[in-house]
């Protein structure tokens, strides 16, 4: 990799414009979950460390770029706050000659930078005045590298630029886990439909060894071999793509699994009756809403063959018991296998992170993405402009 991290910079006395993701849920005037605050909390210590000041900056909503006192990044404060242990300065309106002012050990938060129509925009004009408030830049944000902003791509045209303990971390579990993997390498794949996915199955089944396809997506694909589905969610109109997608699939020596058997029920709903059939066998008054014991063991094995798992995606509906069995139920043999040493797993998307939270998996994951679009156009094999724009010399 090309770009440089906080151990190649010199931050002594220098501000340190740091771009982190501070865009956390909220209930009234608190924060709720704080896990995006925790990741950030190594960066802000290492540049404090290094005698730099934290001068950090972040979006929080669709301001729709006019300041909306709703949506004021002074509300994560007392959050922010309490992870690090110190004050920190909220500004209104930045000026260079008031940071320079700030006593050593000073840690600075910016108002929200969509306040600006130029943000969004990554109008040079403030990229350039970002800049001006800076003497080197950190992208902590690899949630937003997906977006060319003025704080996440712009500004780094204009200061010496690095990324953060989060986005180093992120990068290199990334390339681990598909520029450069340990294989056999299996994917899983799930969520609502195949439309959504298009691009990212087209790259995946290109890179991958084994596919593993599940939630609705899965009966799209079942649909498309001539299998009924019953009342099952299912792109139907999308036959066509999904067949196009196994003949990719077959071309490129990559095995795509598909449940077996399958859990319907008449309706979705916590508790709701339910059979296990033969994936051909869902009758015309059901919905498949997971996949079924046979279905589990065969991605087992499949993660037993393995040295990488790249996982986005449910494999049925895990929000609802008893349809979270089997992405309950691989979650914790992928988590297995990696505390064991056998495999490297990683994993991103909100709905995944929340899958493998609920089965009690995420802590023995190898790592769990904190991005949600960032991670899903990272598999997809585009470019991060916010990334691309650390790798310039």
């Amino acid at each position: 990799m090309t770009w440089k991290t906080l151990d190649d910079m010199d931050l002594a006395g220098k501000l340190v414009l740091t771009r982190v993701d501070l865009n956390v849920p909220v209930d009234g005037t608190t924060v709720t979950d704080t896990t995006r605050i925790d990741r950030i909390v190594p960066t802000i210590n290492d540049i404090l460390a290094k005698g730099g000041t934290p001068v950090m900056l972040a979006h929080f909503g669709r301001p729709k770029g006019q300041p909306n006192p709703d949506m004021s990044l002074r509300i994560v404060v007392p959050a922010l706050r309490d992870a690090l242990g110190r004050e920190v300065t909220f500004v209104e309106r930045p000026d260079r000659a008031s940071l320079d002012a700030l006593p050593d050990g000073a840690v600075v938060l910016v108002e929200n930078t969509r306040f600006s129509s130029m943000e969004e925009a990554n109008d040079p004009r403030m990229a350039q005045f970002l800049a001006s408030l800076g003497d080197v830049y950190c992208n902590d944000a690899f949630s937003a590298a997906h977006r060319a902003h003025a704080s996440t791509e712009g500004v780094a045209h204009f200061l010496p630029s690095c990324a953060g303990r989060l986005m180093e971390a992120e990068l290199r579990a990334l390339e681990a886990a598909l520029s450069a993997p340990e294989r056999p390498v299996v994917a899983v794949v799930g969520g609502a439909k195949v439309s959504t996915k298009l691009d990212l199955l087209g790259n995946l089944v290109r890179k991958v060894d084994v596919l593993v396809i599940g939630g609705g997506m899965a009966n799209t694909f079942l649909a498309a071999k001539g299998y009924g589905v019953g009342k099952s969610l299912a792109e139907h109109e999308m036959a066509d793509t999904a067949r196009a997608i196994m003949a990719k699939a077959e071309e490129a020596a990559c095995e795509i699994i598909l449940p077996v058997d399958v859990v319907c029920a008449t309706e979705f709903a916590e508790g709701a009756d339910n059979i296990t059939v033969a994936a051909d066998a869902c009758p015309a008054d059901r919905m498949i809403l997971d996949a079924g014991p046979l279905s589990v063991a065969r991605v087992a094995a499949a993660f037993d063959e393995a040295k990488t798992l790249i996982w986005n995606g449910p494999l049925g509906a895990f929000e609802i018991a008893p349809f979270d069995t089997a992405t309950n139920a691989a979650a914790a043999h992928a988590a297995a296998l990696t505390k064991a040493g056998k495999l490297i797993s990683v994993a991103g998307g909100g709905d995944t992170v929340a899958a493998l939270n609920k089965a009690g998996a995420a802590d023995d994951f190898t790592y769990i993405s904190s991005a949600g679009g960032a991670f899903l156009e990272w598999m997809e094999g585009k470019t991060l402009p916010g990334v691309a724009a650390l790798e310039q010399d």
